[in-house]
């Protein structure tokens, strides 16, 4: 049938004009998508808007600070002491260690927190792994202290 629509199907213009109702019902289906990019339009309003200032505070402090370039300006400063050697340095392998020791300890708390609030829920067998963790971080602990990793001085 000539002119004829299948309830706006047939037209998409129809499903983005502000007037739209699906048939039969009392929905503004414009008026829903409006309402639910409301919080993503402020998120980006806020996000240009802490742009366009860090690009105004960057372009002010280049235009008003002194540019008076020199030798001694331009030199490596390590804390007021006058470079010495190359920049090179070795770091001894015990603080990486360190660090690892302090990562696994780390993690083992976010686990463990989250745990300890929903205990009483997840019952014994949560309990029982729980301290089948643990032991394991402490049998890595025990390892660690027996090498003497955990030693400062050499």
């Amino acid at each position: 049938m000539p002119g004829h629509r299948a309830h706006g199907f047939t037209a998409f213009g129809a499903l983005l004009s502000p007037s739209y109702t699906p048939p039969g019902t009392d929905i503004d289906l414009w008026g829903i998508v409006t309402r639910y990019f409301h919080d993503y339009i402020t998120v980006a309003v806020f996000a240009g808007v802490g742009i366009l200032l860090v690009g105004v505070a960057l372009g002010l402090s280049a235009m008003l600070r002194p540019k008076n370039p020199s030798v001694t300006k331009r030199q490596t400063y390590e804390c007021g002491i006058d470079p010495v050697g190359t920049g090179f340095s070795q770091t001894h392998v015990r603080y990486y260690i360190f660090a690892l020791l302090f990562l696994i300890f780390d993690v083992e708390a976010v686990f463990i927190f989250p745990w300890a609030i929903q205990l009483e829920s997840l019952g014994a067998f949560a309990l029982v792994e729980m301290v089948i963790f643990l032991v394991i971080l402490l049998a890595g602990l025990v390892y660690a202290i027996r090498k003497g990793v955990l030693r400062w001085e050499s």
